[in-house]
């Protein structure tokens, strides 16, 4: 039977280590972490999502500010609100809570926040820093995959990692991570999709199996080598009318097949999911420490 990598409890301990830092961090004098949140709409994941990061900030001891719109703002009002965030020197990371309405260009809005306070990971310069393994602020979910490996001890030194996905929040950069020289890394990585032809032929190769696809128990026990470690990325709501929610939540794989097969595997819910939010939270301590953007090389 598998081993559980339980995220609940794995973000929970990074939470205590944050909060443990915060307290050692302010006194020497350094200032209190602040995350600053955008959120556009009326879109109930997503304030609950928020409201989540806020309640964390609390636990960590950082200050937190939410800034709520209605759907109808104005791309250039978004923008501008960006930049008074931007020139903000008490707020150390601002994220923008996705999905914004159509008539927003994600794009243009994840450009226009200064990298060095871009703790989501998502700013062209944050990913090329992290292309050549350069100090930066690396996406939440690939960062907390990278940390549950870490906590679980799981050697990734010359291990086959066979990522599914290539996505550019967790596949591309997750490939990447696992190949650079690097504890998590020095993995030889194979990067598959949906599409790929014979996909077994790679996936059933795999010391470490990543899936990021976002399709429900995508990914079969007889697709999983013997001993594999399998870390599940997605989570769907499938419908479920046995169920007094009227749905279930699944995985992109199959939980009772592939943990027949795994030596340890995620679970959904409880996997990565809570690492998302310890692992931004870790990233806006980083820059409140200011340890990826010295202060006399920042990229303006």
């Amino acid at each position: 039977m598998a081993e559980i990598l339980d995220g609940k409890l794995t973000s929970q301990a990074l939470k205590d280590q944050i909060a443990e830092e915060v307290k050692a961090f302010r006194a020497e004098g350094g200032k209190q972490p602040h995350l600053a949140a955008i959120l556009v709409g009326e879109d109930g994941a997503s304030q609950t999502y928020v409201n989540h990061k806020v309640k964390a900030c609390d636990e960590v001891g950082f200050k937190s500010t939410l800034k709520r719109f209605p759907a109808d703002i104005s791309e250039e009002e978004l923008l501008k609100v960006v930049e008074d965030i931007n020139a903000d020197d008490d707020i150390d990371g601002l994220i923008v809570q996705l999905p914004l309405p159509k008539h927003i260009s994600v794009q243009k809005v994840t450009d226009r926040i200064v990298p060095e306070k871009d703790v989501d990971g998502f700013h062209p310069v944050n990913v090329g820093r992290m292309t050549k393994n350069l100090p930066s602020y690396i996406s939440a979910t690939p960062f907390g995959i990278l940390k549950l490996i870490e906590h679980y001890n799981i050697d990734t030194f010359g291990k086959h990692c066979v990522v599914v996905g290539r996505s550019n929040i967790v596949g591309s950069p997750m490939s990447i991570l696992m190949a650079r020289n690097g504890k998590p890394g020095n993995a030889t990585v194979t990067l598959c999709h949906r599409y790929t032809q014979g996909l077994e032929q790679y996936t059933r190769q795999a010391d470490i199996l990543i899936v990021a696809v976002g399709i429900p128990e995508f990914i079969k026990g007889d697709m999983v080598k013997e001993g594999a470690v399998v870390i599940d990325v997605g989570i769907t709501r499938v419908e479920d009318a046995s169920k007094k929610r009227g749905y279930v939540l699944k995985g992109d794989c199959e939980f009772s097949s592939c943990e027949e097969k795994a030596s340890h595997i995620t679970p959904v819910p409880g996997g990565v999911g809570p690492m998302t939010i310890s692992s931004l939270l870790y990233n806006t301590l980083m820059s409140a420490r200011n340890e990826v953007y010295q202060s006399d090389v920042l990229v303006k």
